[in-house]
């Protein structure tokens, strides 16, 4: 049986609460697609530290029949011709263009067999071993393949063969089997041949049980989901291409919700899903391989009413290694409990969020790059404690949030009116596009304060949200607010590099709650309408500055102390008029002065908020 870790629940831990399936105060993750999908339901009781070794043994372990478990010694024979086939061996009988298998054993197949079917039905302890060696069997009533009762079955690609399954357009509601190639028990697929399955109907390669690929080339063109397993899919190596109109990979035990998981190890899977690519009922955990996935038509697309995420898991995300190459109209990676991401080198582009946990995401190795988003990061509890991490996003680049509330909506309100934007897409009085509202100056809110219910800057209440950032290299380029918590922010380590918005509605810092710097480098340059700087009583010394006019990008910013050493020097990516630093050559109190171009642009005091801009608690 399953089990699920109940820790204490602290942030350092990432265990938000304390039974498992229990809705959090966030909007729940929820899918039209049909009941097959991830839960619906945030997950509370994760710990997003986990290892993918520690993840995978909370699993039962899947049935994985090796070659050393059976031999092509006295195999028996069967030869396919047309609407017939032949055979002497002692389990097999034919009835037509139906070929049933009756005992354990080997059995060597070739040939083509066409309207017909082989079918797998025995009572026999033992492993039932089907070598496909240039076999093309076609169905128009049903499976091509389909083992209805057995112990162990395994599918062995002949070195250099080419096979082919395909399987009827037209399931019944009540069909025993509705998969081109379909097992009622645990499913081995090996060899280094190759197979092309065609499935018309429904699912490519199902198994009700454990479904797993050690080695071959797979090919799949499904009307469904591409490989599925519904106890667990696990992927050890091979070549595999799909091109699905469901999901990809698919794992999903109905019956058992502690079941349902996906592991991934090595191989190669190309993946072209009009559904999710990969889609775990409980835990998605990559130590390896690689993995390209199109979902839903890729970032580009507006996503539809199917669920279209690049790789998905109810419970866990866990990716340790391999490579990750991921375009989905929805997000490129979800969990709706926790997602670690420790060692993989994942690419990332998204018509939503980058990267989405409901309850923690972890980040302490390898590299993320997310190239598009709406969000680039988010979750309730964010950190990042080693890795690359370079984000591009529309909106908010990390977003350190527990979903959309009203206040929230009212947040997004007030950053509209400052800049220049009234709902349902009316400007405010006295505007146009691209200029701040009648009272307004652009980089400058009325008085040089945030509008009445934006937030950041302590003006909102803590929300317990947490955005902890240890070491690694972050490097943000957001459309919206840079760094944003909905409660806390702490920078104790590593090297972030923020490219904040243009517009004077947001931030490129944006915390409602305390925000501290203790260590590492921070800096974070955007408009200067919300400026947001680390609390007074930082350990590390910051300064925060605000330009006398908008700089454009390409300038070169250079940050001198007072006896001229220049403490930190950039190029700007695009326009800005703000510049938040801290780094362990800020001394507190000390005044320091920043130049463009080689022109004095502004002065500030370490310590002390911008005039206009905000400092956090």
């Amino acid at each position: 049986m399953r089990t699920r870790f109940l820790l204490p629940a602290t942030a350092s831990t990432f265990v938000l609460g304390a039974v498992i399936l229990t809705a959090c105060t966030a909007a729940p993750t929820t899918s039209t697609t049909a009941a097959t999908d991830t839960a619906s339901t945030s997950i509370t009781d994760v710990d997003a530290t986990l290892t993918a070794a520690e993840v995978l043994a909370d699993n039962e372990n899947s049935t994985t029949t090796n070659d050393d478990e059976w031999s092509t010694d006295a195999a028996g024979e069967i030869s396919l011709d047309g609407d017939s086939a032949t055979s002497d061996a002692d389990g097999v009988t034919i009835d037509g263009s139906t070929v049933t298998v009756t005992k354990a054993g080997t059995y060597v197949l070739s040939g083509r067999l066409d309207d017909g079917q082989v079918v797998v039905d025995t009572t026999d302890d033992g492993v039932v071993a089907l070598v496909l060696d240039g076999v093309d069997v076609s169905s128009s009533s049903g499976s091509a393949v389909s083992v209805l009762d057995a112990d162990d079955v395994v599918i062995s690609l002949s070195a250099g063969s080419e096979n082919f399954l395909s399987d009827t357009a037209d399931y019944a509601d009540d069909a025993e089997s509705n998969a081109a190639l379909y097992s009622d028990a645990d499913l081995t697929i090996a060899g280094d041949g190759s197979i092309t399955v065609t499935a018309n109907g429904n699912d490519g390669i199902t198994s009700t049980d454990d479904l797993v690929v050690l080695s071959g080339t797979i090919t799949v063109v499904a009307a469904d989901d591409g490989l599925r397993g519904k106890d667990s899919l696990t992927i050890e190596g091979g070549d595999i291409s799909l091109r699905v109109g469901g999901d990809g990979l698919k794992s999903d035990e109905d019956e058992d919700p502690t079941r349902g998981y996906i592991a991934v190890s090595g191989g190669t899977v190309d993946i072209v899903a009009d559904g999710d690519g990969a889609d775990a009922q409980t835990d998605l955990v990559v130590t390896g391989g690689s993995l390209t996935v199109q979902a839903g038509g890729g970032s580009s697309v507006e996503p539809g009413d199917v669920s279209a995420k690049g790789l998905a898991g109810g419970t866990y995300v866990i990716a340790e290694g391999g490579i990750l190459e991921v375009d989905s109209a929805d997000d490129a990676v979800h969990s709706n409990g926790a997602v670690h991401l420790g060692g993989a080198d994942a690419t990332l582009a998204s018509g939503d969020d980058g990267v989405h946990a409901d309850t923690a995401l972890y980040l302490d190795g390898g590299t993320v790059t997310v190239t598009t988003s709406e969000e680039g990061l988010e979750s309730a509890a964010i950190t990042v404690a080693g890795g690359d991490v370079d984000v591009t996003a529309s909106d908010d680049g990390v977003n350190a949030s527990s979903g959309s509330t009203a206040s929230d909506d009212a947040t997004e309100a007030a950053r509209d009116a400052a800049q220049g934007a009234m709902p349902e897409g009316e400007r405010a009085e006295g505007s146009t596009d691209g200029q701040a509202p009648q009272g307004f100056t652009d980089g400058e809110a009325p008085t040089g304060e945030r509008p009445s219910g934006a937030a950041g800057g302590g003006m909102d209440t803590d929300g317990g949200e947490t955005l902890v950032i240890t070491g690694g290299t972050v490097t943000v380029d957001a459309g919206g607010d840079g760094l944003d918590s909905n409660g806390s922010a702490e920078i104790s380590g590593g090297t972030v590099t923020v490219s904040g918005p243009t517009s004077t509605g947001n931030g490129a810092l944006d915390v409602n709650g305390a925000f501290s710097v203790s260590a590492g480098t921070l800096l974070a340059v955007g408009s200067s309408g919300m400026v947001v700087s680390p609390a007074a009583d930082s350990a590390q010394g910051w300064l925060s500055a605000s330009l006398d006019t908008a700089r454009e990008a390409g300038a070169v910013v250079s940050i001198t102390a007072a006896d001229g050493t220049v403490v930190d020097e950039f190029t700007a990516t695009k326009q800005f008029q703000s510049v938040v630093f801290s780094s362990s050559l800020i001394a507190d109190a000390a005044t320091y002065e920043v130049y463009v171009d080689g022109a004095l642009a502004a002065t500030a005091t370490a310590g002390e908020a911008a005039a206009g801009g905000m400092g956090g608690r």
